[in-house]
């Protein structure tokens, strides 16, 4: 017989379940990841096409400023962003990536939730798990999870569609940091938890 009791490290996946990719854009794809850009835009293509076949939310999350710069953050700190906003075709992301239908948020700190409708446009649908990746481990997707954490989401991480600028962060994120506020796996197993 069964042992009728759920196993708790099963990822389950249902229709209150949405993929949140950060920064998958041109200019972010662009940077010197520890782990190549290439490998984390096929993987996440892989995960958005899942979810779609699913007819689960996709949301691409990206980062822009107005031509003024005026929304840039801060510059008071040790090390500062960018000084100007960069071209629009910094933000543009990838053909290859985006469908009809997916959410598209534009953001303008690390965090996803920070001044956008991010939430509006999960809660309107029903969404109570995200599974979150891309670019940068430790700053758009840690700061995007500890807010969605915070607002009482479950979170999954899909590792191998993660990447830092610094091995050492996203090894310190995922191994440290994610594993106290939502469950890490890899794609293929993400891709399985969402056919099962």
């Amino acid at each position: 017989m069964a042992d009728p009791t759920p196993d708790p490290n099963r990822l389950a996946l249902g229709q209150d379940t949405a993929l949140v990719l950060i920064d998958l854009q041109t200019g972010i794809l662009g940077l010197p990841t520890a782990r190549p850009s290439a490998g984390i835009l096929k993987q996440g293509i892989a995960l958005a096409e899942a979810f779609r076949a699913h007819r689960l939310p996709v949301v691409l999350v990206r980062v822009a400023w107005s031509p003024d710069s005026g929304d840039l953050p801060t510059a008071n700190v040790d090390r500062p962003g960018p000084a100007a906003a960069p071209p629009p075709a910094f933000s543009e992301i990838p053909a290859e990536l985006a469908a009809l239908g997916d959410v598209v948020v534009t953001k303008r700190h690390w965090g996803a939730f920070t001044g956008t409708e991010l939430d509006l446009q999960l809660r309107r649908r029903g969404i109570h798990r995200i599974v979150l990746a891309g670019i940068s481990t430790s700053a758009g997707v840690e700061s995007t999870a500890r807010t969605a954490w915070e607002h009482s989401y479950d979170l999954v991480f899909a590792e191998d569609a993660t990447a830092d600028l610094d091995p050492d962060s996203h090894a310190h994120t995922f191994g440290k940091i994610f594993p106290r506020i939502g469950k890490v796996a890899s794609t293929d197993e993400i891709i399985t938890a969402l056919d099962s």
